[in-house]
């Protein structure tokens, strides 16, 4: 497989490019030293955007089992601040160019692809064939077949992959998973979930063409409305219906703007999504037979802040995210504990977009799911 040069790199964030034509040649690659159970685990952030400077690097600051031993950028200025600010030697950092040759290097055991969602698979792929266990940033990619593109490539170099659902390891996600298991209020009849944000700064912002981010307020936000409907029922989806809307279609005039769905779920229950990048929404609602409860806010980075019918708040103390994400990874391939955001997850919601993004073309046309077969867990 071809290496980048940065050169190709920048001209894919200004075109776009198709991942897909790097889906095939993928080798068994090694596996996890002998002593990997007692270390912490080396992670190389691919792409030094917003997201890592501001939330992934300083996550990793605290992280238990895991820390930021690498980087990978086309930027030769950040190189120098990266290193200087997180104690990077030179021999962990890496560009587009000489990436394969991560391979290499003992010190990085996972790999993190933060990169905007078309260039997903293949640095994904490149990562699995390089033996590193991989963090995929959501959404997992553009498409159905990319995510078997990138699950078969960590399959066959046996390693292991995670997507970067960060809510499901907040303690907030995991309290209302708790309160739908153990049925408190009885049984879900109704959830409800918004996740929006206004994004008119910057219309030359990658997000908004559709050649990077192969779609928009969906991919972006919209995966953790779906994400938070199916574990504020415990169950996945059996049909979803959607409409688009857009108020501002020459600024949005390649991305979704906003997208609402309905998702139907076994029983009769009932899901609405609401996301848009013209908006501001930011809350679960799940209804029981006998109460409630509500997390407002519920997407953000936190803290975040949650109620029930009962008049309790419901409160933790506030942690990064992307910490507890991080570090659950790292315990799952130290110890085999339960990897909270599997690949097979990402596929499942990237299954979900297509079926909404045609069910916007047909009219909102209710689409069927069949999802009971792929062996995906409910939350």
């Amino acid at each position: 497989m071809s290496t980048i040069s940065r050169r190709t790199f920048n001209k894919k964030l200004t075109q776009g490019m198709a991942a897909t034509t790097l889906l095939a040649g993928m080798p068994l690659a090694c596996g996890m030293g002998a002593g990997q159970q007692e270390k912490k685990l080396g992670i190389a952030l691919v792409g030094l955007g917003s997201y890592s400077a501001g939330q992934l690097a300083p996550g990793l600051v605290n992280t238990e089992h895991c820390y930021l031993a690498g980087i990978v950028t086309g930027t030769p200025a950040k190189e120098k601040q990266w290193m200087s600010q997180y104690n990077i030697p030179k021999a962990n950092v890496y560009n587009y160019e000489n990436f394969d040759e991560i391979a290499k290097n003992d010190a990085i055991d996972i790999v993190y692809v933060v990169l905007p969602n078309s260039m997903h698979a293949e640095f994904c792929i490149r990562s699995a064939k390089a033996g590193k266990h991989v963090i995929c940033e959501k959404p997992m990619a553009v498409s159905v077949l990319e995510c078997d593109a990138i699950i078969e490539a960590c399959n066959t170099a046996g390693v292991k992959l995670s997507v970067g659902y960060r809510m499901q390891s907040d303690p907030y996600t995991n309290e209302i998973k708790r309160l739908v298991r153990k049925k408190t209020f009885g049984d879900v009849h109704y959830v409800s979930s918004d996740a929006a944000y206004v994004s008119r700064g910057n219309p030359d912002q990658w997000r908004l063409n559709k050649s990077l981010s192969g779609g928009g307020a969906l991919l972006n936000m919209g995966v953790y409305s779906i994400q938070s409907n199916i574990y504020g029922t415990g169950m996945n989806p059996i049909s979803v219906a959607a409409q688009e809307f857009s108020t501002m279609p020459e600024y949005f005039k390649d991305t979704d703007e906003t997208i609402t769905a309905q998702m139907q779920f076994p029983n009769g229950v009932v899901g609405n999504l609401f996301t848009s990048h013209n908006a501001n929404a930011n809350r679960l609602f799940v209804s029981f037979r006998k109460g409630w409860a509500e997390l407002n806010p519920c997407h953000n980075y936190g803290p975040l802040a949650g109620r029930t019918s009962e008049g309790k708040e419901i409160k933790f103390p506030h942690k990064s995210q992307q910490m507890l994400q991080m570090d659950d990874f790292a315990k799952h391939i130290k110890t085999g504990s339960t990897n909270v955001a599997p690949g097979e997850m990402g596929k499942r919601d990237m299954i979900i977009c297509e079926a909404i993004y045609q069910s916007i073309r047909e009219g909102g046309k209710t689409v069927p799911l069949d999802l009971g077969t792929m062996g995906i867990v409910k939350s």
